[in-house]
């Protein structure tokens, strides 16, 4: 278990971020998968954090969502967004 205070490591920040654009986007895991041709049971693996993604799986996965890859690894964009809808 992490530490409060301990910051989010890569993965964790990308699959926070890939969760979070897709359901802004209104799109169902189904329909990301179907969009990267990959399984939806991959791609739900990728949002929890539990797959170790390729680089090359990322950027399949950030076009099939249509946001750029290096917003999907930026640790503070998604929460700038949750802020301003508060």
């Amino acid at each position: 278990m992490k530490k409060p205070n301990q910051p989010l490591s890569a993965r964790e920040v990308f699959a926070r971020n890939l969760r979070r654009a897709r359901r802004l986007k209104e799109m169902a895991q189904e329909e990301l998968a179907l969009r990267a041709n990959l399984s939806r049971s991959y791609v739900s693996e990728v949002e929890r954090g539990n797959r170790n993604v390729s680089i090359d799986n990322m950027s399949v996965l950030s076009q099939a969502v249509g946001v750029p890859l290096r917003d999907l690894v930026d640790p503070e964009l998604f929460d700038l967004l949750d802020n301003l809808s508060e």
